[in-house]
């Protein structure tokens, strides 16, 4: 099996064994979480490590699932993939909070499992609670009420995506009622629920009108209008299916987006206002994300002369809070967020936050900044662009406002400070080669102190981690 660009993520685990305990740890962590695939007898690099027989695999599943509470359901399935292991355990994401038999609430996070604390769980648990909104069935929709055409384009950008093609005897809704059943947007019956009307209906507002999305232009940095009053200079209602939606959107927010210009050497460059990936990925969060429980109010992206906002109706979802929003990942929707991902809207599942920063920070602005309350979620994307500080003086001292008031940094910890100021961002093999005779493990220590302490925010996984300012 030849896995060099896949390793371990929040919906894939490798176990090299058949080790029932981490077989059953990883099972409660999928359901609790997204979902995911379990690939047994390879190592997290995937390569093969065991020969396992199909009963093996089966013997083991029984084995975990005892040591599950309540049991998780799990399937082994073919992985479809000539160059992978023939079987497969899928786990599906589970409306009920699993434990292990001595009490453990995990998590998947950052391709690990982790332990959830007492108040994780209770936002857990009242997340679950609510039920499962998006696999709910549709009040007097049928099949009749699907876009043909965009189901065709749906199927037709998954094969893309998959490099599989799909055999269907037609690209019609009805033609591949089948598989609409098994992504979600049909029941077993064939009735539609509200994440396939979302995805595919012709008229989604005629069912759930609460869906769509308002854009609003403001002239300066306060809801009003040129003349002062209460107002703004351009009004849109976007409405359709959710992949004609964002691109709609997209369409107006690049309309008012103002265009500038950097030289480099000869040549010179337009710029966007924002960063396309963050503005776009801001959209798609708030499409993906939202409660559409709610009604009465719809996406809202307002742009202002200083920044730009995307809200989204509910606060965040599961275990998630603004501490842990760049490592974490649990989907209010994850028959929408799938649907999206394979239609191409979402890169890679569970790292849109960590390029969304980024890219804002690469091109000169500010991070982003999150905000959440019980029933909405904004991202604020500012279109202010630093300039980068390079003077050779002391940017980092408590005394100058830069760190909180009594908090104290080491010799080496100044130094990476001021690296970040100067460059943005730093790794942890920049830091080994500020501090040579320090061993890597105490300079990971340090970056790990200043994360913790608030100083710094680490963004991606393994090899691709990175720190900046927070």
């Amino acid at each position: 099996m030849t896995q060099r660009t896949r390793a371990s993520s929040h919906v894939l685990a490798f176990l090299p064994t058949l080790d029932p305990q981490a077989l059953a740890e990883v099972m409660v962590a999928f359901a609790n979480t997204d979902g995911g695939t379990i690939v047994l007898g390879y190592d997290d690099r995937g390569r093969p490590t065991i020969d396992i027989a199909p009963e093996d695999i089966e013997a083991a599943l029984r084995q975990a699932a005892s040591l599950t509470s309540p049991p998780v359901m799990a399937t082994i399935e073919s992985s479809g993939d000539s160059h992978a292991p023939h079987l497969v355990v899928r786990v599906p994401r589970s409306i009920d909070l699993h434990s292990t038999k001595d009490g453990r609430v995990l998590v998947r996070a950052a391709g690990e499992n982790r332990v959830l604390t007492g108040e994780e769980i209770r936002h857990l648990t009242q997340s679950k609670s609510l039920g499962d909104y998006e696999a709910e069935t549709v009040p007097a929709a049928t099949l009749q009420d699907f876009d043909d055409d965009v189901v065709a384009e749906y199927i037709a950008k998954r094969e893309a995506r998959t490099r599989r093609k799909i055999d269907l005897a037609e690209r019609t809704a009805a033609g591949a009622a089948t598989l609409l059943q098994e992504i979600g947007a049909l029941d077993m019956r064939g009735q539609p629920t509200v994440a396939g009307i979302l995805l595919f209906g012709k008229n989604p507002q005629a069912f759930l009108p609460q869906s769509g999305v308002v854009f609003v232009k403001f002239p300066g940095v306060e809801p009003r209008s040129e003349e002062g009053r209460a107002g703004y200079g351009r009004r849109e209602e976007i409405n359709g299916p959710l992949a004609r939606v964002i691109e709609r959107t997209w369409q107006v927010i690049l309309e008012e987006m103002r265009v500038g210009a950097i030289v480099r050497g000869l040549e010179r460059q337009e710029v966007l206002e924002y960063p396309e990936f963050a503005v776009r990925e801001a959209l798609v969060n708030a499409v993906c994300h939202r409660d559409y429980r709610l009604r009465g109010r719809r996406v809202e992206v307002r742009k202002y002369a200083d920044r730009l906002e995307v809200i989204s109706p509910g606060g965040l979802a599961g275990y998630i809070t603004l501490d842990n929003i760049i490592e974490e990942h649990f989907s209010r929707n994850p028959r929408i967020v799938q649907g999206l991902f394979q239609w191409g809207y979402i890169e890679e599942l569970g790292l849109g936050i960590d390029r969304m920063i980024e890219e804002m920070v690469a091109a000169g602005h500010p991070a982003p900044k999150f905000n959440a309350t019980s029933y909405s979620f904004t991202v604020i994307l500012s279109n202010v662009r630093e300039r980068r500080v390079t003077q050779n003086i002391t940017l980092f001292a408590p005394e100058a406002g830069v760190l909180p008031a009594g908090l104290t940094v080491n010799e080496r910890q100044a130094r990476a400070l001021q690296y970040v100021r100067e460059h943005g961002r730093i790794t942890n093999r920049d830091f080994q080669v500020l501090c040579p005779n320090v061993t890597p493990e105490t300079l990971r220590m340090d970056l790990a102190d200043l994360v913790e302490k608030g100083v710094l925010m680490r963004i991606g996984e393994k090899k691709g981690t990175y720190y900046i300012l927070k």
